[in-house]
């Protein structure tokens, strides 16, 4: 996929803008509260489309829905989003894999505010945005601890959403219907009383071959990818996702498997 061309970028900047503006006082409207963004008129109509089919995908991989824990993965460079699910202290099942239409900068993590990337690290889903200008959005808690320590100081961004339409100015998009799919399987699950939505997003996919591929063509974030890589390597394991903290001083991820 070739990122956009700087009439794509344009438009999108301004429709962004957009976004935020509105996104800005839903939030503030609803509280955050998943009751109020179910009676949302966009989540009701989604429901209608693909409600039925989303339950479908569940309990086709024997998976109780609503589901008790998610968990999303994004891969930069292969352009994919997986959605995981199961029951609360079980191995995870992955449900579905979505495409990534439309990316923006490079490989490498988000550090400043207008670098165009799109963040690397570990992170969750913090508001549910069923008024969003690329249809529904969710948004990504960047910057977290890491960022804050790593990143610019006193501009590293923010408003990083994973949406619909094919648009991005950092964000994840993956066109609407997509983006119904993945809105209402996390917003089930979080009406089911899961209040933990965890989304880590990896240059590639961060096996042997992918690490190989990163040293050849970006070395200079190495350092960062390796300090990434126990998460992948752990989840790949275990299929359970692993305790995560931040070390205070130097931003360094600190990565338990779980049991």
């Amino acid at each position: 996929m070739r990122p956009m061309d700087p009439h794509q970028i344009g438009r999108c900047l301004k429709a962004n803008a957009a976004l935020l503006l509105s996104a800005g006082s839903l939030f503030a409207a609803v509280g955050g509260a998943a009751d109020a963004v179910e009676r949302a008129p966009r989540v009701v109509a989604a429901r209608q489309h693909c409600g039925a089919q989303v339950r479908r995908m569940f309990v086709d991989k024997g998976v109780p829905y609503p589901p008790p824990a998610v968990f999303v993965r994004i891969f930069k460079r292969e352009d994919r989003l997986e959605l995981w699910a199961g029951r609360r202290d079980e191995a995870l099942t992955l449900i579905k894999s979505y495409k990534v239409c439309a990316k923006s900068g490079v490989l490498g993590p988000k550090r400043r505010v207008g670098d165009m990337q799109v963040p690397e690290g570990f992170y969750g889903i913090t508001q549910f945005n069923p008024a969003s200008r690329f249809h529904l959005s969710l948004r990504v808690d960047y910057p977290n601890a890491s960022d804050r320590v790593l990143g610019d100081r006193h501009r590293p961004g923010g408003d990083i959403f994973i949406h619909g339409s094919c648009v991005t100015i950092g964000c994840v998009p993956i066109e609407n219907g997509p983006i119904e799919e993945l809105f209402l399987a996390l917003l089930d699950s979080r009406l089911a009383g899961n209040r933990e939505i965890p989304v880590h997003i990896f240059p590639t996919r961060m096996d042997e071959e992918g690490m190989a591929f990163l040293q050849r063509a970006f070395d200079r974030h190495m350092e960062f990818w390796r300090n990434l890589r126990p998460g992948f390597i752990a989840f790949e394991q275990t299929r359970k996702v692993p305790q995560l903290r931040v070390d205070p001083k130097t931003g360094a991820y600190r990565v338990t498997a779980a049991e």
